[in-house]
């Protein structure tokens, strides 16, 4: 497929119950790796996770899919896993926070220093759910009190469904030196590079393939950024319905190299 970076899931998405770790396949899985030169792998927790849940129940099971994950992707050598940070579903921020640090302390104090990254990643802005801009994710991380590896990732729909202008050159400028200003660039270690099939500020998470959604040629903008170069960049999108194929990889690096060149020029004729 020419990808040198890949997103898996160490369960089903849509369940809550975790295979038992197999370190026969987790060695295998090693190898492969190393085999196909993949720069960057990384694995995304079920989206049934809401660690802001006023459900204890909810909240419980969260925990445990996160910490089942983050042990299966230790013994994998995944360099980070993805979680969105969930919704207060009308119980209010402040209260969220301590019930996610409550649920993070116990899940980094668990996992030890040899872990992957933990990447809380923004959101479309639907509803309760926390995460849609720098600044809520900010707060999450200061909650947190800032601890190593942890870190975000930003998708490219969502950012769209939320309002932000990503084909705009002057706009990804303000959103990147925000995001170093409140968060730091060094914690962003991941790009979910996603067309959306919805307007901007729609706040509806619709991926489209590359290139053919609302976003259109516009996302190599935020792909050519030059502070944002060496990030993998995962696409999320149907494909031709099965998920991202060669077709979209190439589509993917076009734009990225578009990107490129239109920053480059943007900076000659500063």
């Amino acid at each position: 497929m020419g990808m040198d970076a890949l997103q898996i899931f160490t369960q089903s998405p849509r369940m809550w119950r975790h295979p038992a770790p197999d370190p026969e396949a987790a060695r295998r899985f090693r190898e492969h790796r190393a085999r196909a030169r993949l720069g960057a792998v990384t694995c995304h927790a079920t989206y049934l996770i809401n660690l802001a849940s006023t459900d204890r129940t909810v909240r419980g099971r969260s925990q445990r899919a996160l910490a089942a994950t983050v042990e299966a992707a230790t013994g994998l050598g995944l360099d980070s896993v993805i979680v969105h940070v969930g919704s207060h579903r009308g119980g209010g921020i402040s209260r969220a926070l301590k019930r996610i640090v409550s649920a993070i302390d116990t899940v980094l104090g668990d996992a030890g220093d040899c872990r992957p990254w933990l990447l809380f990643e923004n959101t479309a802005g639907v509803g309760d759910t926390m995460g849609s801009t720098p600044a809520e994710l900010e707060q999450v991380l200061d909650a947190l009190g800032r601890p190593a590896r942890v870190g975000i990732c930003l998708d490219t729909c969502h950012l769209w469904a939320a309002g932000v202008d990503i084909a705009d050159a002057g706009r990804v400028d303000e959103l990147v030196a925000e995001v170093d200003d409140r968060i730091g660039l060094d914690r962003l270690r991941c790009l979910h590079a996603n067309d959306s099939a919805t307007p901007l500020g729609s706040r509806r998470d619709r991926h489209e393939n590359v290139g053919r959604g609302e976003i259109g040629s516009g996302m190599a903008v935020l792909l050519g950024h030059p502070r944002l170069q060496g990030l993998p960049a995962i696409m999320e999108t149907p494909g031709s319905g099965h998920g991202p194929d060669d077709r979209e990889v190439a589509a993917l690096r076009r734009l990225h190299r578009n990107g490129m060149r239109r920053w480059a020029r943007r900076r000659a004729h500063a």
